[in-house]
């Protein structure tokens, strides 16, 4: 077990909200403005190779009605490969309450945090590594030791998108016992039959020379039209652009590497927890059949496997985003089963 050194620290980000009246299932239409939820920043240090390795960890919660904090669970959110953590998960848009997955889920009554890998945003850019997928579930492994050091040791609610669910899926793979449920959005296994890593595999050359790649705001809008134009919500791109160019003008190569080059990087019949599988219906990470023999050999009996219709890769930046916080939440509110078997 190696050494790590937990850290906290002040807020620094949080913003002004429209919200809904939710009882549980998502809806776009604002209807009474409420208090700005204030986040609040922590440190956790990943000792490896003699260097310490800081990473960012953002952290909110909503106070309920009774003054009590959130209830229902923690839910840790694990980005992907071409964004920083709270650009995706906690985008700010004035009006616009479901810009931020974050904001949405605090005020369902849950414990919400997100990260940077190492390389991201705020988090240590220092080593010369590539941050590959296994770096990223190391990473998790630091988070997730800080984040049940605060909730009592109660396993985590896990949603990764893209390679944050290569990264979130290898380490329930290793480390199943702090995994309660986990969300893997825009998954690839083999990669076999999706038609972006093999465009992706014709700059590998490129990747496998640099520890990062640049990223622009072209970039960035390709995200949302690559795969079937018209799925997104286009009105948001410029907003969210400006906070991921904010934080970084490059990325890491690691896990467009490990997508072009060397999958499979998980084993479905080592991953033991509960786990839900959703696939936007243009999605071009992933082919259907892929996923649905990925699905096929995951041994826990209660997995899901759900096609989201009118989606392509980026499902919470789409115009369908209700649909997906709908199934994540009544995913991640599901009953335990009270009969298992023999």
């Amino acid at each position: 077990m190696k050494r790590r050194q937990l850290l906290s620290g002040t807020a620094t980000l949080s913003g002004a909200l429209l919200l809904s009246d939710q009882a549980g299932a998502a809806t776009a239409t604002p209807q009474k403005k409420l208090q700005p939820l204030t986040g609040k920043t922590h440190w956790a240090v990943k000792h490896v190779a003699n260097t310490d390795v800081r990473l960012f960890m953002w952290q909110k919660q909503a106070v309920l009605g009774t003054g009590h904090k959130a209830p229902k669970g923690t839910i840790v959110f694990v980005h992907g490969s071409s964004v920083s953590s709270t650009p995706v998960f906690d985008l700010q848009i004035a009006g616009r309450p479901e810009s931020s997955m974050m904001d949405w889920f605090a005020r369902l009554g849950y414990d919400t945090w997100c990260f940077d890998c190492e390389g991201y945003g705020r988090s240590d850019k220092s080593r010369p590594v590539n941050a590959d997928i296994a770096c990223g579930a190391d990473d998790l492994e630091v988070v997730s030791e800080y984040i049940m050091k605060i909730n009592g040791g109660k396993p985590l609610l896990t949603y990764g998108s893209s390679s944050g669910a290569l990264r979130a899926a290898l380490f329930a793979q290793r480390h199943p016992e702090r995994i309660a449920r986990l969300a893997l959005d825009a998954f690839v296994w083999t990669g076999e039959g999706s038609p972006t890593l093999a465009e992706r595999k014709k700059r590998l050359p490129a990747y496998l020379a640099n520890n990062r790649r640049p990223i622009d705001r072209d970039m960035i809008r390709s995200i949302f039209t690559r795969d079937h134009p018209g799925t997104s919500d286009l009105s948001i791109v410029e907003a969210f652009a400006d906070a991921v160019l904010a934080l970084d003008s490059s990325v890491p190569t690691g896990t467009y590497i490990d997508m072009s080059a060397n999958l499979p990087v998980c084993d479905p019949e080592k991953i033991k927890v509960p786990t839900l599988i959703m696939r936007g219906q243009y999605d071009g990470i992933a082919s259907f059949q892929d996923l649905a023999a990925f699905f096929e050999r995951l041994v826990n009996p209660d997995k899901q496997f759900v096609v989201m219709p009118g989606i392509a890769h980026t499902s919470t930046r789409s115009k369908n985003y209700a649909l997906v916080y709908h199934l994540l939440e009544r995913y991640f509110s599901q009953p335990q089963p009270v009969y298992q078997g023999v």
